[in-house]
């Protein structure tokens, strides 16, 4: 077949498609109308208190949501149909396929599947595979063996089809710049088009694992957690459900940003919190008024670290030891021992998640099922009574302890014992948590390592039910936290899995966050199933700004991971330095010249709250609520911008004052600068910072 014959035959297939897409979205927006209708009517009967109505009505609504998300998902096909066609012969089964791979999946009378979901197991083989022989795995079965005999690339736009590529690799290289030199929102619309290989890899590993993903900036850590999560939820919709996932982050900014992409990804009902709210959460509902947050106090470079909460470990075991006393329990009255220390502990043995006061509880079943069979011959009373008297033999309960109340006990017991000296320090030393103002924490108010040391008291001690709301915890930036953090996360929800995606060279906490992660992987690893994954390649910035970066890089982590940024050029960064008299009007004008280039988003970045507060009053923008991304021109300090993009950004004031020549100066500029999809600008009136050169 020539080129040409090729080319029509391949837009006459995507005419085909786009009809059946159409007579989709007819069908779907009749039904959506219909169900519409039906859900009105039982709310009212529902109101009235008619029958049993309301079951109906929330088989209706289901229906209801299920008929428009089917119907989101054509009309998304209609922009872009597809992105990818592999056809293979498959050896297992003896045939050969023909395979058009998009966003969604598309159905012709709700059998014939025309496009295939990018999630479906066969799609790897796009992702991954060269020509010639593989296979694809498929969940819970075995292998597929298949020989891949092309592999395509399409350039789509609504129903145009502009051209298409036959290579090796998922996404040709031309293909993948010219969708990385478009406006935000347009790369995120086009991504699952350009997956590269070791991004798929983690967003199809299996879901049964701890995975640690260390990411240098712009190489799509956020990406691959939602797309994992969308994976999952397609291929084990037997075993999880989406409420079942939660997504973690440090700022309100980067879970509203993380969460304007998840409908797109065909994920709803997914959990979303900061991490000073997710601990006390665990903890349960009653925390919700207890906790206040306060900045981190002057030690919590020693009690971020894993040390610290290992010898609150130890503190917590001497403490379940000195109350429950276990010795044999003799019984004079039946004569002979009715429980051994040795029975005991072998129970604490084989129930080792067991809470001091459920591991009471547990005793006392055991030791009430033991008096009932010994008094089995005493008449209805005495037994009665005997089986009252150990009722409660174990009964911590009685004395009220808080989680507060231990932790500083704790803390006594630490600076009595000297124990503070056997934990390493980050320079330069600071006083410990307990020559600090303990009212502080008897009101309530804590910071986050407080707040995880109070979680795992409440593990340890004080809890009465076990936490199983979740199976699957999606942590992002999450360098900024300590690995102590990560140790309690996982005495907190044992049978979790953790997907924990960050940049130590992006720790903008720089006492209290990781600068490594082997503290993390001791803290979280459990098995030899668990990963550690790199993504080095940085899909974000053009060369010119990925080589500013770089030189940040090399002072901030010290060459540990170096960015290799993906083909494309932009403009050089600019250095504006003027008077200060002048420094207005030039930050006016650049906006100005960047609005002028039609960049949706552009980010002025500060050093400070305060400075942001400054320069946003210096433009006259509205006093806009700074934890929600949007369009246009947003002013924020460097820490809310961990994680999020702009196509352009404007640097404000980096000189030596607000970024020195350190390692944690070094890893704010770094995030600064690497926030820029294609235009960076740097303004101020003084040199500027010695790590620029």
């Amino acid at each position: 077949m020539n080129l040409d014959t090729e080319m029509a035959a391949e837009k006459r297939h995507l005419s085909e498609c786009l009809n059946v897409v159409r007579d989709n979205i007819r069908i779907y927006e009749q039904k959506e109308h219909d169900y519409q209708q039906e859900v009105t009517s039982l709310f009212q009967n529902v109101r009235k208190g008619e029958g049993d109505s309301y079951g109906q009505l929330l088989a209706g609504q289901s229906i209801l949501e299920g008929t428009r998300n089917s119907l989101r998902k054509n009309r998304a096909a209609l922009e872009k149909a597809y992105f990818g066609r592999i056809d293979y012969h498959d050896k297992t089964y003896g045939l050969t396929e023909s395979c058009y791979i998009g966003k969604n999946e598309v159905t012709r009378n709700l059998t014939e599947v025309v496009i295939v979901d990018w999630r479906a197991p066969v799609t790897s083989v796009y992702y991954e595979n060269e020509l010639g022989d593989g296979s694809y795995d498929v969940p819970g079965s075995t292998p597929i063996e298949i020989c891949l005999n092309k592999k395509r690339t399409y350039d789509i736009d609504g129903p145009e089809l502009h051209g298409y590529y036959d290579d090796d690799s998922a996404a040709n290289d031309d293909l993948l710049v010219k969708y990385l030199a478009q406006h935000k929102e347009a790369v995120l619309g086009d991504i699952i088009a350009t997956i590269q290989k070791e991004q798929n890899q983690i967003i199809r590993d299996i879901p049964f694992k701890n995975i640690i993903v260390q990411g240098v900036a712009g190489s799509g850590k956020t990406t691959v957690a939602l797309h994992r999560i969308s994976y999952i939820l397609y291929n084990y919709a037997d075993r999880y459900r989406p409420s079942e996932f939660c997504i973690v982050g440090s700022s309100d900014m980067l879970l509203n940003y993380i969460s304007s992409g998840l409908p797109e990804l065909d994920v709803n009902h997914v959990q979303q919190m900061r991490m000073d709210l997710f601990i006390p959460y665990l903890m349960g509902k009653a925390w919700k008024k207890k906790f206040k947050l306060i900045p981190d106090c002057a030690d919590a470079s020693i009690r971020s670290k894993l040390p610290f909460i290992k010898k609150l470990e130890e503190f917590l075991a001497q403490w379940e030891e000195k109350h429950l006393a276990l010795t044999d329990i003799t019984d004079k009255d039946l004569g002979r021992t009715i429980f051994t220390e040795e029975n005991m502990r072998e129970i604490r043995r084989l129930n080792p998640q067991l809470s001091l006061l459920q591991f009471e509880k547990l005793l006392n079943e055991r030791l009430n099922a033991r008096v009932k069979f010994l008094c089995s011959d005493y008449e209805p009373d005495p037994r009665k009574a005997k089986v009252a008297q150990y009722r409660k033999y174990f009964n911590s309960d009685r004395f009220k302890w808080t989680e507060t109340q231990i932790y500083i006990e704790f803390l006594n017991w630490m600076a009595g014992n000297d124990s503070l000296a056997e934990i390493p320090k980050t320079p330069p030393d600071v006083d410990h948590r307990q020559q600090m103002d303990i009212d502080e924490l008897r009101a309530g108010h804590y910071d986050i390592y407080d707040a995880a040391a109070l979680a795992l008291i409440y593990r340890r001690i004080l809890m009465k039910k076990d936490v199983d709301e979740f199976s699957q915890i999606i942590i992002d930036e999450a360098q900024d936290f300590g690995e102590m953090i990560y140790y309690v996360l996982k005495q907190l929800l044992p049978d979790c899995f953790f997907t924990i995606m960050g940049d130590v060279s992006q720790n903008i906490r720089y006492e209290t966050g990781m600068n490594d992660w082997d503290g993390l992987k001791e803290a979280i690893f459990d098995s030899d199933n668990d990963s550690f994954c790199l993504l080095s390649k940085s899909y974000r910035n053009t060369i010119e700004i990925s080589q500013c970066a770089g030189k940040v890089l090399e002072k901030a982590s010290q060459g540990s991971y170096k960015i290799q940024p993906v083909i494309r050029h932009g403009p050089e960064v600019a250095q504006i330095r003027t008077d200060a008299s002048r420094l207005e009007q030039t930050l006016k004008d650049t906006i100005r010249t960047l609005k002028n280039k039609h960049h949706e988003t552009i980010a002025v970045v500060c050093r400070t709250d305060t400075e942001a507060a400054q320069v946003r009053q210096m433009l006259e923008l509205k006093n806009e609520d700074v934890q929600a991304f949007h369009n246009g021109v947003m002013v924020l300090p460097v820490t809310l911008t961990k994680g999020l993009e702009f196509d352009a950004v404007v640097l404000w004031k980096p000189d030596d004052q607000h970024y020195g020549m350190n390692r944690k100066e070094a890893k704010l500029l770094y995030v600064a600068i690497t926030r820029a999809l294609h235009e960076l600008y740097m303004i101020g009136d003084m040199e500027m910072s010695g790590l620029l050169t």
